[in-house]
């Protein structure tokens, strides 16, 4: 049996950023509520770099680093705005609904908002 070594996909459209946007959001805010500190920029890239890996994709370093930014703006204003059980709750509901089959309508609302920074971004 022979196994071809296929090139990486890039990351280039829409959907895989605001995804991704979603997910490290995600990890930002389980890290902030499990152990009260904000992951920094680099530390998102590299859990950018590890997301997109396991897609076969890629993103260069300052893409990356980019929407870690934009992720870390997401998951602060959460964190800002919500008392700590409503924003464990959301962490929640974000974390679950990295899977496929789990339906939100909250984290659907988020994915808007991850959707509107991205765009916010472009229009800059």
């Amino acid at each position: 049996m022979s196994f071809e070594k296929t090139s990486p996909l890039p990351a280039n459209d829409r959907g895989t950023s605001v995804a991704l946007i979603f997910a490290l959001a995600a990890e930002r805010l389980s890290a902030f509520y499990e152990h009260g500190q904000w992951l920094t920029e680099a530390q998102g890239a590299t859990l950018a770099a590890d997301w997109l890996s396991r897609t076969k994709r890629h993103l260069a370093l300052h893409e990356r680093r980019h929407l870690s930014a934009l992720s870390d703006q997401l998951a602060r204003q959460i964190g800002d705005t919500l008392s700590r059980e409503a924003g464990l709750y959301t962490t929640h509901e974000m974390m679950e609904s990295l899977d496929p089959n789990y339906h939100s309508e909250l984290a659907e609302s988020l994915m808007t908002e991850c959707e509107r920074l991205l765009d916010s971004e472009l229009d800059a």
